[in-house]
């Protein structure tokens, strides 16, 4: 059976993170890659667009609890809307930890690793929200997507 490069999974926030996620910084601008050689010339790195979506790319740093491997205590998901996505509020006070359901959550499975290789996944989603709160409304500009959304990685 041949599956194309690219293919996405739906998939349950409760099957990625069975323990919960909470990001650990900020959301900001997936940008693409710009060598030196090309900063010199004065090329400015663009936010990255989504191939199958047409919508920019948002990445933000969530932290596993659940995961075995330490390689694996750290995922990166890239939200996929029109506007900057607004994380929950804080936990606590004073600390930039907070827990997060995502929604519209897709997987593709990727080779990962540089000197050796291990079955890992981007991580896609459409949004988030704060946990066991009800499911928040879209704005009209992010509909449309095909519950498809952020990347990042998680190993399995």
């Amino acid at each position: 059976m041949a599956v194309p490069r690219g293919t996405r999974f739906e998939i349950e926030h409760d099957h990625v993170f069975p323990a919960g996620a909470a990001i650990v910084g900020p959301v900001t601008p997936d940008m693409e890659y710009v060598s030196n050689e090309d900063k010199a010339r004065g090329k400015q790195p663009k936010q990255k667009i989504d191939e199958q979506t047409g919508l920019p790319q948002w990445k933000v740093t969530v932290t596993d609890p659940s995961a075995e491997k330490d390689r694996d205590k750290s995922a990166t998901v890239t939200l996929l809307d029109r506007v900057q996505p607004v994380p929950p509020p804080a936990a606590m006070q004073g600390f930039d930890f907070r827990p997060v359901v995502f929604e519209g959550l897709m997987v593709e499975p990727r080779v990962m690793g540089e000197k050796f290789k291990y079955q890992g996944w981007v991580l896609r989603a459409t949004g988030m929200r704060e946990p066991g709160g009800a499911a928040a409304p879209k704005p009209a500009a992010s509909k449309g997507t095909s519950g498809q959304g952020a990347s990042g990685q998680k190993a399995a």
